[in-house]
C-alpha cells in the first residue's frame, strides 16, 4: 500500500479520526497499522473490537492526530513555527493569558490577533480546497503527480513527479530489480530511493548489518543508498547508528 497516496486522497473526516476503512479492514493514516474487521484485539487485559482498537492505536503510537499532523513540514502544513506553537498551546486549552505569559510576547489582544489569523487561514484553505476539486472535475488534461511523502525533509521541485515519468524513470534506472548505476540529476534519484524504500520491510528496526545487506541486493555502493534514504527522509535511525527503520 502507498501511505502517501492515501493520505493524501484521505477525506478531511478521515485524516481527523487519523485512519480509513475499506471493506475488510481500518488503516492507520499516519503509520500504515491495519486491524481486520470481525477481528477483536487484547490491549491491558482487555479486548477490543478492530475500529476501537486502531483508535487506542494512534493514542499510544502517535499521540493524537493532531500532535502527529503539527509535527509535519512546513511545506505540507503551511504553517510558519510561530503559528504551530500557538496553535499547539491552543489544542491544550490554554487561556490567551497563559499563552502570553509562556511565550512572553505582545499582549492578550496580541493572541486575539494570532487567532483571527488563523481563523481567516482557515478560510482561506477551505475557498482554496472547494476550487480545486471544481477545477479536478473540469481539468481533463491535468497530469497524475505521485504524491509527496509525508517524511519529506525538504520539499522543493524534485518532487515535481507525473506518475508516467516516474514509471519511465524506474524502467531506465532499474533493471531486474536492480540499480544499474546511481541517477545524477536529484528528482531521479528520489524517484530511485522511493522505490527502494517501498521494498524494506516497514516496522521493522535493522541493524546495520541487516540493512546494508539489504541495500548492497539493490546496489553495490550501500553506504551511498542509506545516507540518501535519510537524506531524503525515507529512513530514520538511532543516533548512535544501532538501529535503523523506514520512515512513514
Amino acid at each position: 500500500m502507498d501511505l502517501s497516496n492515501e493520505f493524501w486522497n484521505a477525506s478531511t473526516e478521515e485524516l481527523k479520526q487519523g485512519y480509513m476503512k475499506s471493506e475488510q479492514h481500518f488503516t492507520c493514516l499516519l503509520c500504515g497499522e491495519q486491524t481486520e474487521k470481525g477481528m477483536v484485539y487484547p490491549f491491558e487485559g482487555k479486548y477490543y473490537e478492530a475500529e476501537r482498537f486502531l483508535r487506542i492505536h494512534i493514542e499510544q503510537t502517535h499521540q493524537s492526530v493532531f500532535d502527529y499532523l503539527i509535527k509535519m513540514d512546513r511545506k505540507l502544513t503551511g504553517l510558519t513555527e510561530h503559528q504551530k506553537n500557538l496553535l499547539q498551546l491552543f489544542y491544550k486549552g490554554k487561556s490567551d493569558k497563559e499563552i502570553q505569559d509562556e511565550l512572553n510576547i505582545g499582549s492578550t489582544s496580541t493572541i486575539r490577533h494570532h487567532r483571527f489569523t488563523l481563523k481567516e487561514k482557515e478560510r482561506q484553505a477551505k475557498t482554496f480546497l472547494a476550487i480545486m476539486e471544481l477545477l479536478k472535475e473540469k481539468d481533463e488534461y491535468a497530469p497524475a503527480f505521485v504524491p509527496v511523502h509525508k517524511t519529506a525533509t525538504m520539499i522543493d521541485d524534485r518532487y515535481n513527479i507525473t506518475i508516467e515519468e516516474q514509471e519511465q524513470i524506474l524502467d531506465k534506472f532499474i533493471q531486474d530489480e536492480k540499480l544499474t548505476k546511481f541517477p545524477p540529476k536529484e528528482k531521479q534519484r528520489l524517484i530511485v530511493l522511493r522505490s527502494i524504500a517501498n521494498k524494506l520491510t516497514a516496522e521493522y528496526l535493522y541493524t546495520e548489518k541487516e540493512l546494508n545487506n539489504e541495500l548492497e541486493a539493490f546496489y553495490h555502493d550501500y553506504v551511498l543508498i542509506r545516507r540518501y534514504l535519510i537524506e531524503y527522509g525515507l529512513l530514520d535511525r538511532k543516533a548512535d547508528g544501532s538501529q535503523y527503520w523506514v520512515k512513514k
